[in-house]
Order: structure tokens, then sequence, then C-alpha cells
């Protein structure tokens, strides 16, 4: 069975994520975002939600290892500021009900979800530059880049919340999740 961490950065939605992935019939834990990721076996790695930059604890450890990883939200804002690209806050700041086109339709993540969806989404802060290797893979009128893929590495982002009701077709996105997951190990 194929075992996801959702790494805790202390949002108001992780749990959600960890029943999403539950639900679909992943052995699924939480873990704090202090655990190293040594101590962790997993075949994929969630990064959370969360508040604040500065409670991501050691997530960005997570990004070294050889198992794909998956960053929502404040997780794909963690992951391109690591790799050299650029966050800054949003223009239009809190939770809002948004359509995002689907730029990639061969995407392992989200293109299935092409050509468009209805997402649940915080834009206070949000990717403004993609880090080198990355492509965008969504955007919408709120945000120029609401998904991003570098699928030589197995790094995924997505500003969304899919593991909401609010947004459409989230568990579809969970599920590619998975099967990437499952054709990397």
């Amino acid at each position: 069975m194929t075992r996801i961490v959702v790494v805790d950065n202390h949002g108001q939605f992780t749990h959600l994520e960890h029943r999403a992935l539950r639900d679909l019939g992943v052995d699924v834990e939480i873990v704090d975002n202090e655990t190293p990721p040594a101590e962790v076996d997993a075949d994929g790695v969630v990064l959370s939600g969360g508040p604040d930059m500065d409670r991501v604890g050691r997530s960005r450890e997570y990004l070294e290892g050889d198992v794909p990883v998956l960053g929502i939200c404040l997780g794909m804002q963690l992951i391109a500021d690591e790799l050299g690209g650029t966050v800054e806050s949003g223009d239009y700041g809190g939770y809002a009900d948004v359509t995002v086109d689907i730029e990639d339709d061969r995407d392992p993540l989200v293109g299935s979800l092409a050509p468009e969806t209805r997402v649940w989404a915080s834009h206070a802060d949000e990717v403004t530059s993609l880090p080198d290797g990355f492509v965008r893979t969504g955007r919408s009128d709120v945000c120029e880049i609401e998904s991003m893929s570098d699928v030589d590495r197995g790094l995924y982002g997505v500003q969304w919340h899919p593991e909401v009701a609010h947004t459409e077709e989230g568990d579809e996105v969970f599920e590619n999740f998975l099967a990437i997951c499952e054709d990397a190990s």
C-alpha cells in the first residue's frame, strides 16, 4: 500500500488533507513539521498549507528526498521560495472561489482538470515567479501562478486547497498525486 505523509505546517485544513488521502485508501499520517525527513518512511509527501513561512520547521528538507512532493498553498510557496522562485503578497488577500484555467492537459497532477476547474484558494501570498525547472500549469484572473510542476524532480504545487468541499475536483488532485507516487516507487 502506498504511504504518504502530510507535513503539518499549522494549517487549518491539514486534517482534511489527511482525510482525503485516507478516503482514497492511502496509508497516510500527519507528521509535525519539526520531524526530520530521515525519520519518515513514505512514497510521497504533502506539504500542508499554513499561516506563516516562519513556522515551516524542517519542511524545506523534504524537498531533498527522492519521493514526489505536493505543496498546497503555503507548501507551494515554500517550494518556490526554497528553489529560487519568488513569493509576494497577493493583491486579493483572503479566501475566495476562483476559476483556474489549466494550461497543460498532460500535466500529471492537474492536467485531468482541463480546461478549467473551480477552487477555494487564499491569495494572501502567492508565487510570482517560478523556480528553474518548473512550468506554470494553471492560472486565474486572481493569480498568474495557481499551480506549477517540475515533473523531472517530482515536485508539484497548487495555490488552492484541494481538500475542502468548495474545490470541485479536489479529490482528483489527490488521486493524481497518488498515481504519481505509485509510478515513482
